[in-house]
């Protein structure tokens, strides 16, 4: 997630302050990715730091906005028109999980699988409800009048959703892989008992339950 450049694309329409970014973005993207203040004014330092952009006057209440300079708009364009890059894909903590479970003895995996797969259909569910109140005009989380919000509430929507469903399917194919691999185990096991030697524990065999 690129909060340096959801700032710079806020700050394109004018001057804003640390605290009124933080609510926009999180507003814009339906609180999906949320942030805190901190995180805000990091960014904002890289930002000054990088001349993207620059300090531009207090309030009465005394807080700071910031303003985009023309560099940083220049940025900004850039990184409308380039493509998310996929040569190093982000670490996916699911796909980690699983990866060190296959490789760790006495961890069920199978069981792994299946309570994954038992959260992601409801969070599937979740977001396929919150999709429903979306078409049907109903407010989003921290909603805004902001031009364009509900269409970029609904477009994360259905990023998450699809997420979510190519997620579940991946598990699927998990558990298809773990049959196959105790498939293969159990052949071994079948092939060590004919010839007389203690046969290894299968850990890959547990059928999937209903979610």
């Amino acid at each position: 997630m690129s909060i340096r450049h959801g700032l710079l694309a806020l700050l394109d329409q004018g001057p804003r302050y640390g605290y009124q970014l933080r609510t926009e973005f999180e507003a814009r993207t339906g609180a999906t990715w949320p942030l805190n203040v901190g995180q805000v004014y990091t960014t904002l330092a890289r930002l000054e730091r990088d001349g993207l952009v620059v300090p531009a006057g207090e309030d009465e209440e005394g807080h700071q906005f910031y303003a985009v300079t023309d560099e940083g708009r220049v940025e900004l364009r850039s990184w409308f028109d380039t493509p998310v890059p996929r040569t190093n894909p982000p670490r996916d903590e699911l796909a980690i999980k699983l990866a060190m479970a296959v490789t760790v003895p006495g961890v069920d995996v199978p069981a792994v699988v299946q309570g994954q797969r038992r959260h992601s259909i409801k969070a599937l569910q979740d977001y396929t409800r919150l999709k429903a109140r979306a078409l049907a005009g109903e407010s989003r989380p921290g909603g805004t009048d902001a031009p364009g919000s509900d269409l970029a509430w609904l477009l994360v929507l259905e990023q998450l959703i699809f997420q979510t469903e190519a997620e579940v399917r991946w598990l699927d194919h998990c558990e298809i892989r773990l049959a196959q691999q105790a498939e293969v185990e159990q052949a071994r096991a079948a092939e060590a008992r004919d010839s007389g030697e203690a046969p290894a524990p299968t850990r890959f065999g547990r059928r999937r339950t209903k979610a």
